[in-house]
């Protein structure tokens, strides 16, 4: 079993966390490949740096397809999944739609941790498209500037841990997600501090990835999923042209 992880930003030192965890997370026999985005931002936190990411991925998608059974978007908010689903015959996994599903599996209602506040209007916007804004509890967030997304939880760990415990204390979580991948591993360093289950997006999508290429569904042909349909293009880079050559 082949993952492809793409972290939709240009940060190598937060690639180096998604891929700790998830090789600590993945089945013996499953084979990782990490890939940065070469163009875009630090971490994202908005929606049109959500869009930068999207693009990065779609173009390392198309490079490298047919060498991975299935694709993971290692950016909380999942930059550009449903239209990867769209061109692309295996399973696409949002670290995003991984944590929820965990999330939901665990507990009813659930709460976000989250890096900045500028991220949490992106997140909740996540949250709903994925129809679970009933299940939100809250989203909480860091308030002080960051020194590097890598270094997120060396600087801020004892301050996340509070926003976990107040999200229980407070807003009645009873799954705390750890949003972004700046803070793929920390669960598994917190979770022995916390009455609640803790959720990391990183893992979810490993092995929710894993999942899926067992199960081998087939790629749809028809409804919103189907393949776009093939039509003139121009000036577009080589990924995102491979991608387009798949269409229906």
């Amino acid at each position: 079993m082949r993952l492809l992880i793409v972290n939709p930003n240009i940060s190598q030192s937060v690639t180096d966390l998604i891929e700790a965890e998830a090789r600590r997370t993945a089945s013996a026999q499953t084979q990782i490949t990490m890939a940065t985005a070469s163009a875009g931002v630090a971490y994202i936190e908005t929606r049109f740096e959500a869009l930068l990411g999207g693009h990065a991925v779609a173009c390392i998608a198309g490079e490298q397809a047919g060498t991975y059974d299935a694709l993971i978007v290692a950016a909380f908010g999942d930059p550009g999944l449903a239209a990867l689903k769209e061109v692309l015959d295996v399973p696409v996994v949002g670290m995003t739609e991984a944590a929820l599903m965990s999330a939901c599996l665990l507990g009813q209602r659930f709460s976000i941790v989250a890096i900045s506040a500028r991220i949490t209007a992106w997140y909740r916007e996540t949250v709903a498209a994925n129809g679970l804004l009933g299940r939100l509890a809250s989203i909480r967030h860091l308030d002080r500037p960051l020194r590097d997304a890598g270094s997120v939880q060396e600087d801020h760990g004892a301050r996340l841990v509070e926003l976990c415990e107040a999200a229980v204390r407070e807003d009645g979580a009873d799954v705390i997600i750890l949003a972004g991948a700046p803070l793929a591993g920390l669960a598994r360093t917190v979770a022995g501090q916390l009455p609640v289950p803790v959720v990391d997006g990183v893992s979810s999508a490993v092995r929710h990835a894993e999942t899926l290429v067992a199960l081998g569904p087939r790629k749809a042909s028809q409804g919103s999923f189907a393949a776009p349909p093939i039509k003139p293009y121009a000036n577009l880079p080589a990924g995102i042209e491979a991608l387009l050559r798949r269409g229906a």
